[in-house]
């Protein structure tokens, strides 16, 4: 697995592509703590060392299982997590919060779940709803002073809110949902990436696996969210079939999977757009992570980007 450097200002070293870990623990589905354990020792084996995660995931479990994977290999891992989305008064009255004192507390909850002493590289998970951004940062850069974090990061934020955010201090990475059916950085913050020296950590580079194929919309189960996503669901689901269709159709010219025909498409985007770009595809199975660390070595040519550039444009449905 190449590496790749996010962040021009002391910048952190990752695998070129990196584990997102949400799955295991929610939204996508029943669980599988071994399956899950031994996909993330399959991806480290690999060299996809890059493991990201989040408080948020499972109230805390998902951590936990990261921080029980990892704690024999911590210093193989670049390992990433998430903090602002506050459950605690339940999903009905969940708030983005980062006042400083629930930053402090949050990251020091955080470390404490995964078990570590460090965090490599930790996300503001969303813009906040109770305090200024330069607040929240402020807090996220004193636990850099206080050695518990190592790099800054956001996630879903605009230009604005970034140019903000790195004034109080640099930023190593902006995570965003960001695939051949979702493009919104490109208009939203890509300008500011380049120009401050931000990476890119795109989450979703699948489009929550609808890309692949292999997702019948009408038979998601009850605990996969992406029944009611407005993308899959009823005429929307049914429209962007045809996206769907469109990337088979190259997979099946180059004899490859039609997940790594998309993910191929995300890696290469970070030369295009000037920036460095990492995607952290999400699985809970070990099948599916070896099949996507293959497909960091497809090459699409100029046929097969002919037809899969302009997918974005025929989208129906919003991202939630």
């Amino acid at each position: 697995m190449k590496r790749i450097t996010l962040g021009r200002t002391n910048g952190l070293e990752v695998s070129a592509q990196g584990l997102g870990c949400m799955g295991m623990s929610e939204f996508y589905g029943q669980a599988d703590w071994d399956e899950s354990i031994a996909t993330i020792h399959r991806a480290v084996e690999l060299g996809v060392t890059f493991i990201d995660t989040a408080d948020v995931y499972g109230s805390g479990h998902n951590e936990v299982l990261v921080g029980r994977a990892i704690h024999d290999r911590r210093e193989k891992v670049e390992l990433a997590t998430k903090f602002g989305i506050d459950r605690s008064s339940g999903d009905d009255a969940r708030q983005i919060r980062g006042d400083a004192a629930y930053v402090r507390a949050a990251c020091d909850a955080s470390l404490l779940r995964l078990g570590i002493d460090v965090i490599d590289l930790y996300y503001l998970h969303r813009p906040p709803q109770n305090a200024e951004i330069e607040e929240t940062v402020g807090a996220m850069a004193e636990l850099v002073q206080a050695g518990k974090v190592r790099h800054l990061g956001l996630s879903e934020v605009n230009s604005e809110q970034l140019r903000r955010a790195y004034a109080v201090h640099p930023i190593t990475a902006v995570q965003s949902e960001y695939s051949l059916w979702t493009r919104d950085p490109e208009t939203v913050v890509l300008d500011t990436l380049r120009e401050l020296g931000v990476g890119l950590v795109a989450y979703s580079p699948l489009g929550r696996g609808f890309l692949t194929g292999t997702v019948k919309t009408d038979s998601l189960g009850d605990k996969d969210f992406r029944g009611h996503n407005p993308r899959f669901a009823g005429e929307a689901g049914q429209a962007n079939q045809a996206i769907a269709e469109a990337v088979v159709r190259v997979a099946e010219r180059k004899g490859v999977a039609a997940a790594q025909v998309a993910l191929a498409w995300v890696h290469g985007q970070g030369a295009r757009l000037g920036i460095s770009l990492v995607p952290i595809p999400g699985t809970k199975r070990r099948e599916w992570l070896e099949q996507n660390v293959a497909a960091s070595e497809i090459a699409l040519d100029p046929d097969d980007l002919a037809v899969l550039d302009p997918l974005g444009d025929s989208v129906v449905g919003a991202r939630y």
